[in-house]
């Protein structure tokens, strides 16, 4: 008869969860993601793309390929750009940048919720036999 596997400490240590990520592509190439999301609302929040990278804790360099990234993938510009001035320039999400990351927000919200209600279906169909 065979024995049953041992379950390690960590294996027992907390309840199975579901989880889940969103993202949107446009063909094979992702448009946005929950990277291109923060990045989006940080550029919003503070209208600096180089400000937005240091909050994020990302590069400078990765902050622009991302923005330049989601800019090559939606029909129309997700941020805008300001260079030098007095104030030196800075980055703002256009309105349909806001209107993208507001959907792409309340997207994640309904797959969050629908997760939760799976998630205690999930807990009682996969509870250990007595």
């Amino acid at each position: 008869m065979p024995r049953p596997l041992r379950t390690s400490r960590r294996a027992s240590a907390g309840a199975l969860a579901l989880r889940g990520r969103i993202w949107v592509d446009r063909g094979d190439q992702a448009a946005l993601t929950d990277a291109g999301a923060d990045l989006l609302d940080q550029v919003d929040a503070c209208g600096s793309l180089s400000e937005a990278a240091r909050r994020l804790r990302f590069s400078y360099r990765r902050a622009w390929m991302l923005v330049d990234a989601m800019t090559h993938r939606w029909p129309a510009p997700l941020v805008s750009t300001a260079v030098g001035g007095q104030r030196g320039g800075g980055t703002q999400l256009t309105e349909y940048g806001r209107r993208v990351l507001r959907s792409y927000r309340e997207a994640q919200i309904e797959v969050e919720h629908a997760l939760g209600r799976a998630q205690r279906r999930f807990a009682e169909s996969t509870k250990a036999p007595p």
